[in-house]
């Protein structure tokens, strides 16, 4: 299979980086050119035009930032359904909402390409480390077919969620509520510990040696005792009544009680 990889940020240049180790074609674009070279300089062919790529591809990957970008590479006559070969795959890899998914995979079929979703449960160093989970949803068939190269971008699992396209989506937004869940309730636990005298770097080790030993917590948890929250590669979107109190509590790690 020939390859395609779009948008090759923090994220999407080590899956990139994977499967040029294992295919033996991989084309890439992105909107900022300078950031394929690297991988130019490793092998990949880069392409003047998401087109040109969709057309050399049998399958494409894109990775961008959200439901307007992924919308703008895909559709019109310049976009991936438009020119991607009779039953080529497009593997979005963003985190979007599922009724985007199914809009998109619904101008697949009429373009007579595919389009299946696969989230990604994962930060850049898993990428790296080939650690990365995989959540998947669309034909079966065809998720079967391009299930050798979903493991080539450095997936460690690939979870299935059936052949309602927007199933992975759901299960990404659900994955990422629980996260920053996790990450507003550390920020409190933190700053109720330190405002009690208790070191907070003690307690944060105890909890994730015990009740919540897991990756989100461990990450997260050290971040916010570093204070390491100031380089955000996604903003949230809230509600400006919101904005002020619940990003501040989440991007600042202080804990919402001192922002009352």
């Amino acid at each position: 299979m020939n390859i395609g990889f779009l948008g090759l940020g923090n994220l999407g240049t080590p899956i990139a980086e994977n499967l040029l180790q294992s295919t033996q074609q991989l084309y890439v674009y992105n909107r900022t050119a300078t950031k394929a070279q690297p991988l130019a300089d490793q092998g990949a062919v880069i392409c003047a035009s998401v087109a040109e790529l969709a057309s050399l591809s049998d399958v494409v990957f894109t990775l961008v930032s959200d439901d307007a970008a992924l919308q703008a590479v895909t559709t019109g006559e310049a976009g991936i359904a438009a020119n991607l070969k009779k039953d080529g795959v497009h593997v979005s890899l963003s985190t979007i909402l599922p009724a985007t998914a199914t809009s998109l995979a619904q101008l697949h079929d009429e373009h007579g390409s595919h389009y299946i979703a696969c989230a990604i449960l994962g930060r850049p160093e898993a990428a790296r480390a080939k650690k990365l989970n995989l959540l998947v949803s669309g034909n079966t068939d065809v998720l079967e077919t391009i299930k050798p190269v979903l493991e080539q971008c450095g997936a460690a699992n690939i979870w299935a969620f059936g052949p309602e396209v927007g199933a992975a989506n759901v299960a990404k937004l659900c994955s990422n509520f629980l996260i920053v869940s996790a990450m507003e309730s550390m920020a409190e636990s933190i700053h109720l510990a330190r405002q009690s005298g208790i070191d907070a770097e003690q307690l944060m080790h105890m909890l994730t040696q015990t009740l919540f030993a897991s990756p989100v917590y461990s990450t997260y948890g050290n971040s916010l005792l570093k204070e390491a929250f100031l380089t955000r590669r996604f903003h949230l979107k809230t509600r400006p009544e919101r904005r002020n109190s619940h990003q501040r509590t989440i991007l600042n790690g202080k804990g919402s009680t001192a922002l009352r």
